[in-house]
C-alpha cells in the first residue's frame, strides 16, 4: 500500500497518528499510559482492553502525536468480538480509511515465539511497524542477547526498540523511533521480507491473489497475506461485507467472486493434503521459528522460568482444591469488606454529623438551611460513609487481577462454567461485576461465542456490585446482631458473604436455564494464556483504588446530590396546614403520598412507604436507597442530624407501637436488592452491546419478578416460622 509523502508531512504539523497493537497481556496498555501519562486499567490477565482508547503524547519538543490503544489480539484473523474490532479497523486502513502513520507492535520479549505472529501479519500491511520489545528487563536478567539488527531485517519492521514498561525505560528511544519512522517516504517492507508461502500452495491461491491485486490494487505481499487469511477463516472473508460504505469497489458480485475462488482453493488444498484451517498458522509459525533460529534466540530458556508458577498452579488450579481455595478467598474478601471498614465508617459518620450540627448552628432557620442539612448533608453524607468498604473491595479485586490469579480462576472454572451453560472466559467479566456491572458487560467481548456472551451479559447484573454495598451494610449494621457463630465467625460478616454468594449461585443457575432456551447457533472453544505470577505494582493497585473511590465520590457529588435535592423538595412540600394533626410532615408531602400509593404492592415483602420511595429513587443507582432514607429521616427530625442506623432501629409504627423494621425485613430487603433490576446505566450498556432493546427489557422483567418472588418468600416464610 503506497503512502503519500506530502500527506505524511502535513500530518507532522497536525499530529502523527500511531496505532498500538499487541497480544493480550503484553504490556500494551502500560506503554499507552507511559506515552500519554493517562491511567487506564492495567492488569495481569488477558482481555483488559476491550475498547479502543486514544490520547495525545509528546514526540519531541516541537510535535505531538495521537496514539490509539486497541484491544489485545493474537491475530488479525478474528475469533472473538474484541479481535473483530481490531480486524475491521485494519481492513479499513488497507482500503484507505484513515490509516495510522506508524504501527507499534508490542511484544513480550521473553515470549517472542508466540508474540511475533501478530507482528508478521502487521508487516504485510505496508504501514511502517515499530516493534516495541517490552519486558526486556527479564531477557537481560537471564543474560540473553538479541541481535536487533538481524531481527529487524528478518521481520521487515521499520525499527525495533527495547524497553520495559514496568521499569519505565526505553520510552525516549520509542518516541524518537516514531518521529523518524513517520517521516519515511520510501519505506517498503517488500524489499526486506515477504510471507514465504510454499510454491504448491501459492499456485493454488494465485487466482484469488490476482483478483485482490486487480480489484483493490493490493501489493503482491498484501494480496498473498489476505488470500491466506480468507482461506483460513470465514471470519476474514466476512469482514469485506462491512467495507461497502467506505469502498465503492466492494460489490455483491465481487464478494461472490471472492467466495467462489476461496471455495475452489480450499477444495484443491484439501486434496493436496493441506488443512486450510491451520494453513496461515503453520506458515507463519514456521517463519517465526526460522527467524528465531537465525538470531540464536533460545525460547526454552524462558519456558523454564515458568516452573515456579507451574508448581503453584498444581495447588491453586487443582480440580478440587483450587475451587475450594477460590471460595475461601472470596469469603475472606467479602467478610473483610464489612469487618475491616467499621472504624473508618464510624469516624466518617461522626464527622458528617458534626458538620451538620455546625451548619445548623450557623444558618438561620428556614428552607435553605433545611435543604443544606436534610437534603445535601443528610443525603450525600449517608452515602460517603460507605467509601471505606468500596476501597477495600476494589483493593482486593485489583490484587487478584494484577497477581495473575484471575486468569487461573477462568481456567480452573471452565469445566464448571460449561456445565451451567457459560464459558471459561465468563469468569473474568463476572468477577468484574463485583465492582461494577458495566465494565464486566463490556469485558464479555473477549468471549467468541455469541450465545455464551449473551448468557453472561444476562446474568452478570446478579453479581452484587459495589453499589449494593451501602444497602447491605446499612441493614446488616442496623439489624443483624454483632455476635459470633461458634465463637469464631462474625454473624454480620457471614450475612454479607451470603448476599454475595446468593447472587453468584443464582447467576449460575439461571445461566443453565437460559442455555436451554436460548437457541442461537454457536461454536465455542476455550484457549487462554496463563501469565506468570507477578507481585502487583502497588502504585498501579492504589491508583485503581483511588480511581474507583474518586468515581464513587463523584457520583455522590452529582447523581446522588441531584436526587437528594429533588427528594428533599418533594418530601418537604406541600407543608402540613396549621391545625392538621395525626400525620407526619413527610407523610403529608408529595413523596409520602407516592410512597403510600405503592405501599400495598410492596407490603407482602415487609416494606413500608419509606422503603417504597427508596425503591423508586434507586432506579438511578442502587446506593440512592440509603441517601433517600437518610433524607426522609432528617426531614422528620427538624432539630438534629440523625444517625440513619439509629433512626431505623428506633422507628416504630404509630398505630401498633411495634418496631417498623426488623432483622426479617432487613433480610427481605437485602434479598430484593440482590436480584432487583435497578441500574439504568447497566441496561443502557446492555442495549449497546446486544444492539437490541429485547435483551435489556427481558433482563428488567426477569430480575424484577425474581426480586419480588425471592423477597416475598423470605418475608412470608420468616413470618410462618414465627420471626
Amino acid at each position: 500500500m503506497s503512502r503519500d509523502h506530502k500527506h505524511r508531512h502535513q500530518q507532522l504539523k497536525t499530529g502523527i497518528t500511531v496505532a498500538l497493537l499487541g497480544n493480550p497481556n503484553s504490556g500494551k496498555t502500560a506503554i499507552f499510559n507511559q506515552l500519554t501519562k493517562l491511567r487506564h486499567k492495567v492488569s495481569n490477565y488477558p482481555g483488559v482492553t476491550v475498547e479502543q482508547k486514544s490520547g495525545l503524547f509528546k514526540i519531541n519538543q516541537h510535535s505531538k502525536g495521537i496514539v490509539t490503544d486497541y484491544p489485545g489480539t493474537y491475530s488479525i484473523t478474528p475469533e472473538s468480538l474484541d479481535e473483530r474490532i481490531v480486524a475491521e479497523e485494519i481492513l479499513q486502513w488497507i482500503h484507505g480509511n484513515s490509516p495510522p502513520d506508524v504501527i507499534i507492535s508490542v511484544v513480550d520479549a521473553s515470549n517472542l515465539s508466540r508474540n511475533l505472529y501478530l507482528t508478521t501479519q502487521l508487516t504485510d500491511l505496508g504501514i511502517p511497524v515499530v516493534l516495541a520489545m517490552n519486558m526486556m528487563d527479564r531477557v537481560q536478567s537471564k543474560g540473553t542477547n538479541i541481535d536487533i539488527d538481524k531481527l529487524k531485517k528478518e521481520l521487515g519492521v521499520a525499527e525495533i526498540i527495547s524497553l520495559s514498561a514496568k521499569k519505565k525505560w526505553g520510552f525516549k528511544e520509542l518516541r524518537a523511533a516514531i518521529d523518524s519512522v513517520s517521516a519515511m517516504s520510501d519505506f517498503s517492507p517488500e524489499a526486506d521480507c515477504a510471507i514465504k508461502i510454499p510454491e504448491d500452495i501459492r499456485k493454488t491461491l494465485q487466482p484469488l491473489i490476482l483478483l485482490l491485486e486487480k480489484e483493490f490494487q493490493y501489493s503482491s505481499m498484501l494480496a498473498a497475506a489476505q488470500a491466506l487469511r480468507i482461506i483460513t477463516r470465514n471470519s476474514a472473508f466476512d469482514l469485506y461485507a462491512h467495507l461497502k460504505e467506505i469502498d465503492s469497489r466492494v460489490t455483491e458480485t465481487l464478494l461472490q467472486n471472492i467466495l467462489n475462488l476461496r471455495d475452489q482453493a480450499i477444495e484443491e488444498l484439501e486434496s493436496l493434503g493441506h488443512p486450510h484451517r491451520v494453513l496461515e498458522g503453520t506458515i507463519r509459525y514456521q517463519r517465526i521459528d526460522d527467524t528465531l533460529n537465525d538470531i540464536s534466540f533460545d525460547t526454552n530458556r524462558f519456558v523454564k522460568e515458568t516452573t515456579k508458577s507451574e508448581r503453584v498452579d498444581k495447588v491453586l488450579t487443582h480440580r478440587y482444591i483450587g475451587p475450594t481455595i477460590f471460595v475461601l478467598i472470596l469469603y475472606f474478601i467479602f467478610n473483610s469488606v464489612f469487618t475491616w471498614a467499621t472504624i473508618p465508617m464510624d469516624w466518617i459518620s461522626l464527622e458528617i454529623a458534626h458538620f451538620g450540627e455546625w451548619v445548623l448552628s450557623k444558618m438561620n432557620p428556614g428552607s435553605l438551611r433545611d435543604l443544606f442539612v436534610d437534603g445535601i448533608i443528610g443525603g450525600v453524607g449517608a452515602i460517603l460513609v460507605f467509601l471505606p468498604q468500596i476501597l477495600i473491595l476494589v483493593f482486593f479485586l485489583t490484587i487478584l487481577e494484577d497477581s495473575g490469579y484471575m486468569a487461573r480462576v477462568a481456567f480452573m472454572m471452565d469445566r464448571i462454567m460449561t456445565k451451567v451453560g457459560l464459558h471459561g472466559k465468563s469468569v473474568l467479566p463476572l468477577m468484574s461485576g463485583y465492582a461494577c456491572a458495566i465494565p464486566g458487560i463490556m469485558a464479555t467481548r473477549t468471549i467468541d461465542s455469541w450465545k455464551d456472551r449473551l448468557i453472561t451479559i444476562l446474568v452478570l447484573p446478579l453479581m452484587s456490585c459495589s453499589a449494593r454495598l451501602p444497602v447491605y451494610s446499612l441493614l446488616i449494621g442496623s439489624f443483624i446482631p454483632a455476635t459470633k457463630i461458634f465463637g469464631l465467625i462474625s454473624m454480620q460478616g457471614f450475612v454479607m458473604v451470603i448476599m454475595y454468594f446468593l447472587g453468584t449461585v443464582t447467576a449460575f443457575l439461571l445461566s443453565w436455564i437460559f442455555s436451554k432456551f436460548i437457541k442461537v447457533e454457536s461454536k465455542s472453544s476455550f484457549v487462554m494464556e496463563l501469565p506468570p505470577y507477578r507481585i502487583p505494582i502497588m502504585g498501579s493497585v492504589f491508583h485503581q483504588v483511588y480511581s474507583r473511590g474518586k468515581l464513587f465520590v463523584k457520583n455522590a457529588g452529582q447523581i446522588i446530590l441531584a436526587i437528594s435535592i429533588v427528594l428533599w423538595f418533594i418530601a418537604s412540600y406541600p407543608q402540613i396546614p396549621e391545625g392538621h394533626t395525626g400525620i407526619s410532615k413527610v407523610e403529608y408531602s408529595y413523596a409520602g403520598r407516592m410512597g403510600k400509593m405503592i405501599e400495598p404492592v410492596i407490603e407482602p415483602l415487609g416494606f413500608d412507604w419509606k422503603i417504597g420511595i427508596g425503591l423508586i429513587t434507586s432506579f438511578a443507582a442502587r446506593e440512592v436507597m440509603v441517601s433517600t432514607l437518610a433524607t426522609l429521616y432528617n426531614i422528620e427530625d427538624e432539630e438534629n442530624i440523625v444517625m440513619l442506623r439509629d433512626s431505623m432501629k428506633s422507628d416504630v409504627d404509630p398505630i401498633t407501637g411495634d418496631p417498623r423494621y426488623s432483622a426479617l425485613i432487613a433480610l427481605s430487603l437485602m434479598v430484593f436488592y440482590v436480584y432487583a433490576a435497578q441500574c439504568l446505566a447497566t441496561f443502557a450498556i446492555v442495549r449497546t452491546e446486544t444492539n437490541s432493546w429485547k435483551w435489556p427489557m427481558f433482563m428488567m422483567a426477569y430480575m424484577t419478578i425474581l426480586a419480588f418472588s425471592a423477597s416475598s418468600i423470605v418475608y412470608q416464610g420468616g413470618r410462618l416460622l414465627g420471626y
